[in-house]
């Protein structure tokens, strides 16, 4: 079935996200309640930092930071992957970009892929953008539509085949796959302290669109095709 998908239709994403604030000290009174009762945080407690970081993860109490995306084309000399990131310390900023690149190619782009994206990343992307006040894209406004009319596909889901497994990262089916990936100095753990304490975004970007190169071979083998040269990424 996933031989019938034009490759050149699937615009390839990852996000990366922190909370809004940069520690438990810093949110205001009135959130605080509700992230101690969203998180189960005993304010007395040691280890609040560590139950704070958590935050990052649900989107009433972070921000998008990057969003990378990655799509495949077909050359004289065989497929070439090019990788675009929107990336900014204002969230409203990098939202609008993104949502421009959809308005602008939703010819090019009728279908959406990510690893864990139809938990995660695109319910995130959707509600941090009606929380910034900016309209949802076509491709991204499903309310109302059937299943079958939702273009969206989900490496995670595609490798459970109905079953309802746990969370599989794509750092382990890449590693099962045999798809080679950089090993990076920083994982999706350390993504709020290098953006809070570092202040490195351009690295958080690269990190981010690592993943999604990781995310589109991971995409053709399950599709059994080679993967794409190294010398045909393209980095934004």
């Amino acid at each position: 079935m996933l031989e019938r998908i034009n490759l050149n239709k699937v615009l390839f994403l990852d996000i990366e996200t922190v909370p809004v604030y940069p520690d438990y000290e810093a949110v205001d009174d009135e959130l605080k309640k509700f992230i101690n009762q969203k998180l189960h945080i005993n304010p007395e407690e040691p280890d609040t930092i560590v139950h704070y970081n958590r935050a990052g993860i649900y989107s009433e109490f972070a921000k998008i930071i990057c969003i990378s995306v990655g799509f495949v084309r077909e050359t004289r000399t065989g497929r070439q992957m090019r990788l675009k990131s929107f990336y900014h310390d204002d969230e409203q900023t990098l939202l609008k970009q993104f949502k421009s690149l959809l308005d602008e190619h939703i010819s090019d782009f009728q279908i959406l892929c990510g690893h864990n994206s139809k938990e995660f990343d695109i319910p995130f992307i959707c509600r941090r953008m009606l929380v910034n006040g900016i309209g949802l894209p076509d491709i991204l406004d499903i309310a109302g539509k059937k299943p079958w009319e939702i273009a969206h596909l989900d490496t995670m889901e595609l490798w459970k085949f109905g079953d309802y497994k746990a969370y599989t990262s794509l750092a382990l089916l890449c590693h099962i796959f045999r798809i080679p990936t950089p090993k990076d100095d920083i994982s999706g753990a350390d993504v709020a302290r290098v953006y809070y304490e570092e202040n490195d975004l351009e690295r958080i970007k690269r990190y981010c669109e690592k993943d999604v190169v990781a995310l589109i071979q991971l995409f053709l083998r399950f599709r059994g095709e080679n993967l794409i040269e190294e010398g045909e990424i393209h980095f934004s």
